[in-house]
């Protein structure tokens, strides 16, 4: 059943996004002739679309808490990050137009870094100082203009349930543009793909978005010790 699972989700994976293209084309053609919010809407009800498909695919059962706790305007969500699904669970779990820094290894895949280019992702090369500083303030800018980001400040992947170093620019998306953060725990990611040498498994995953963090409101100390305090936000509900 395991072997028969994963090639259907990666036979399915590939040629769904071949087959998007022409969709993503058409949603293009219409770009001039639509305000920028209502076009962003409609790529990311294709792409939610898109990402509920393949999470029901794997047979990964979600449960989500916290949604109350997401602010109406726009905001940084920093999460830990377990798994290559950690952003498909958040496009098709977390309802909120959003793009992702992710990182350059991503535009090496055809098809997919043209959706994510359409949703303001913004791609980070963490070997590289000031390639990933530029990043930064790429990140900062559409979240001025509006839009929210997602972040996962370990850089990569953690492929279990404990936690990396939380790399303190990231936490510049916030503090420079002034919006809110919105801490996020994922958990159980990882047992899908990750714990089975790359396997499709089915397995339970437990997202929970914790109260947001009015960076405008802390105090120096505060914002220097920002990192760490929302670090032991999102350990706390990792299981042991």
């Amino acid at each position: 059943m395991t072997i028969l699972r994963t090639v259907y989700w990666y036979v399915y994976f590939a040629v769904s996004l071949l087959f998007k293209t022409p969709e993503l084309n058409k949603v293009r053609k219409q770009k001039n002739n639509m305000e920028q919010r209502e076009y962003e809407a409609l790529i990311n009800k294709v792409v939610v679309k898109w990402a509920k498909k393949q999470i029901r695919n794997s047979g990964a059962r979600i449960k989500v808490a916290g949604e109350e706790n997401i602010p109406k305007e726009h905001v940084l969500f920093v999460s830990n990050h377990q798994s290559n699904f950690d952003i498909a669970v958040f496009i098709a779990c977390i309802n909120k137009d959003k793009g992702f820094i992710a990182k350059t290894e991503m535009l090496k895949i055809p098809l997919l870094r043209d959706w994510m280019t359409e949703l303001r992702c913004v791609f980070m090369d963490r070997s590289d100082i000031k390639k990933s500083a530029k990043a930064i303030l790429e990140g900062i800018e559409i979240l001025k203009s509006g839009y929210s980001m997602v972040v996962f400040p370990e850089g990569t992947r953690s492929k279990g349930n404990t936690l990396g170093e939380f790399k303190a620019g990231s936490f510049k998306l916030a503090t420079k543009s002034g919006v809110p953060i919105v801490p996020v725990t994922i958990d159980g990611t990882y047992k899908i793909m990750e714990e089975n040498n790359n396997k499709i498994k089915p397995a339970d995953v437990n997202v929970t978005i914790h109260k947001p963090i009015y960076v405008n409101a802390l105090s120096k100390e505060e914002l220097t010790a920002l990192p760490e305090k929302v670090k032991e936000i999102i350990e706390s509900k990792l299981k042991a």
